[in-house]
């Protein structure tokens, strides 16, 4: 009988054939990558000249600027694209249907237009009226990123914490207008935190995306990681040519890094949510109260008293 009501376990030819298929897999991983590294060789990118322009102050000091602007700009885009989430969610669900419908046609709008198009247009919009928006200012590659990369996540975490929202049982919600709770009442203290709680992981994958759409800076000259390395990489020449296959394995081991952490920080917060989630503690049994006189009958009495209801049943 199978142990499992997924899959049926796996015969002994299916587990021959699956580490025959694990066998074949990594060796063809392993071919892939000496092929890789066969080739940096000969084209000379594993020259230590070539990966010894990391030494240099210089250098590492554009390197953890890129990543500090990076950081800055998916901090603000990440707050704010989980308030604006949240904030359409709400509306999205909201009883008003022009409310409602403002809210989707938003949501819908800017998902389906490309990120790229949405940064750039705003950047281009900044530059154009650069001196009405003082708060802009000289930052306007800075705040076309941020808007951008806002306004798209927070429409996709809108579309999650809805669906948060209504994964939460029907029954719950009933019960709470039953106790004379308010529409505001049942939001923040049922749903709300429900929701997140269960989609945590897919908030937490949204906003690794996030990281990683950070890079689109590089199109509207803002100096994020990529932008600061690729430029940096234009002004450094090693064995007459320019370091840009090292710059780039470095830049792609630092983003694996930084969304790898955040990863980690989310299986933390999931973890911790999953400790703290014990509900109230329920009391102890005591014995049961007795009341005087009740159990203080001999057997003789007991025994007649039986007698008795024998023959009133009779």
């Amino acid at each position: 009988m199978s142990s499992s009501v997924l899959y049926d376990a796996p015969g002994p030819k299916a587990r021959t054939r699956n580490r025959l298929y694990s066998v074949i897999g990594s060796l063809a991983v392993a071919a892939v990558l000496a092929f890789v590294v066969y080739r940096l060789d000969v084209k000379g990118q594993l020259d230590p000249k070539v990966w010894d322009i990391f030494n240099n102050a210089g250098v590492r000091t554009n390197i953890r600027d890129g990543v500090l602007t990076t950081l800055k700009v998916f901090a603000l885009a990440g707050a704010l694209s989980l308030a604006l989430g949240l904030l359409l969610a709400v509306a999205r669900l909201s009883e008003h249907r022009a409310v409602s419908w403002v809210a989707t046609t938003f949501v819908e709008l800017f998902r389906a237009i490309p990120l790229l198009i949405t940064i750039y247009a705003l950047w281009v919009l900044f530059l154009t009226y650069k001196s009405d928006l003082g708060v802009v200012g000289e930052n306007t590659a800075f705040w076309g990123l941020v808007i951008g990369l806002t306004v798209y996540n927070g429409c996709v975490q809108a579309e999650v914490f809805r669906a948060g929202i209504n994964a939460v049982p029907r029954g719950q919600v009933e019960a709470a207008y039953a106790l004379g709770l308010r529409k505001y009442q049942v939001m923040t203290t049922l749903l709300l935190p429900q929701a997140v709680r269960s989609m945590m992981p897919t908030m937490i994958s949204q906003l690794v995306v996030t990281l990683k759409d950070t890079s689109l800076g590089y199109v509207i000259t803002y100096t994020e990681l990529l932008f600061a390395t690729r430029t940096m990489a234009n002004n450094i020449i090693v064995n007459g040519e320019n370091p840009f296959t090292a710059v780039t394995i470095v830049v792609a081991a630092i983003y694996i890094a930084m969304c790898l952490a955040l990863s980690s920080l989310a299986t933390w917060i999931e973890r911790r949510g999953r400790r703290t989630r014990t509900g109230v503690a329920v009391a102890a049994a005591a014995e049961p109260a007795e009341q005087p006189g009740v159990l203080d009958v001999t057997g003789g009495s007991l025994g007649a008293a039986d007698g008795d209801a024998n023959k009133t049943v009779r």
